[in-house]
């Protein structure tokens, strides 16, 4: 357990440069007195590391020291293929990078390994898009990830839902997110740090002018509290419904028995919950709230209007004939 606590602290300091002893106890998740231990022992051992006292403190490696750390076990080395998703580094201009990176990992690494790595790529496939769209259209990804990597703010033409509906804002990039298959770019601007979606940028602007981070801004942590935001946002309502157990497992609710089930469920709103409880047909029944209701029956007495009147509806005596103006392999030919 030390000796991979040791090797944690090392590759800390490799990968970020001076920290201090508190920060390295709460990263390695023990005390501070148990970093002085653990430095103490790295030095003992010809580890070429060395630290500073006061404020701007810390402790860091002799500049030049790499270590070459071979010691990967299965889970990760498995975990570095499987994390690698090819579409996205490809978008980004690093598709050649990734492969090359992995041809190098997969070398050095001892035989057993590699074949669970090679396993792995031919088992596992990480699909990041959606089921029902295309792969949205991003032709400044490239020019918005260039601007992240050197923090350099831009300016940026970009469509929006509200009025008016074309902006331009000058920004600072702060990093890039993908989600579900969909770019996304994280930027403080006037009124704050926003969020813009890649597909939506209408034209992307460098600027010479460089920003700095501000202090305590964390892209994971900005991004789960941004999704917090959105969700709670999401479903302000609810409904009363009736579900057969057919209609309760669509939409993910416990039956209560071989017939209806009663459940409250969140909505998002009235339009966007009369479109998702259509999709369930028969097997729900919206009881509350009452526009909702209404909205839906008034729904179903159009369709039902719209599709009586067919000539081959049932009970119509043209049953059995096709559609006017069609020929018979205007429906499936066989």
């Amino acid at each position: 357990m030390r000796a991979s606590r040791l090797v944690t602290l090392l590759l800390l300091l490799q990968n970020r440069g001076r920290m201090t002893a508190r920060q390295l106890a709460e990263e390695l998740e023990v005390s501070v007195r148990t970093v002085y231990r653990d430095v103490e022992a790295l030095g003992a051992a010809g580890i070429p590391l060395y630290g500073d006292a006061g404020h701007a403190g810390g402790y860091q490696l002799v500049d030049g020291y790499r270590t070459r750390l071979t010691g990967l076990t299965v889970d990760e080395a498995q975990a570095a293929f499987l994390a690698a998703l090819p579409g996205a580094a490809a978008e980004l201009g690093l598709g050649e990078a990734l492969a090359t990176a992995q041809l190098k990992l997969r070398a050095a690494l001892p035989a057993e390994l590699r074949e669970h790595a090679e396993r792995i790529q031919e088992r596992f496939l990480l699909d990041a898009l959606g089921w029902y769209g295309d792969a949205d259209r991003t032709p400044h990804l490239t020019a918005a990830a260039a601007a992240v990597w050197a923090r350099r703010a831009v300016v940026l033409q970009y469509r929006r839902w509200r009025a008016p509906e074309e902006i331009e804002r000058r920004v600072e990039p702060y990093g890039l997110v993908l989600k579900a298959g969909r770019w996304y770019l994280v930027a403080g601007g006037p009124s704050g740090i926003r969020t813009y979606r890649i597909d939506q940028i209408l034209g992307l602007r460098p600027l010479e002018e460089q920003f700095v981070i501000p202090d305590g801004f964390d892209l994971a942590g900005h991004w789960n509290s941004h999704l917090a935001d959105f969700r709670a946002r999401l479903h302000t309502g609810e409904a009363l419904v009736r579900l057969t157990p057919e209609g309760a497992r669509r939409l993910g609710v416990t039956p209560t028995g071989d017939g209806w089930t009663e459940a409250r469920v969140p909505i998002e709103s009235i339009d966007h919950a009369h479109g998702e409880f259509l999709r369930l047909g028969a097997d729900v029944e919206v009881m509350t709230p009452a526009e909702l209701r209404d909205r839906i029956a008034e729904t179903v007495r159009t369709l039902a209007a719209r599709y009586e009147g067919w000539p081959w509806a049932e009970g119509s005596s043209d049953r059995g004939t096709d559609p006017p103006h069609s020929s018979p392999c205007t429906r499936t030919c066989v």
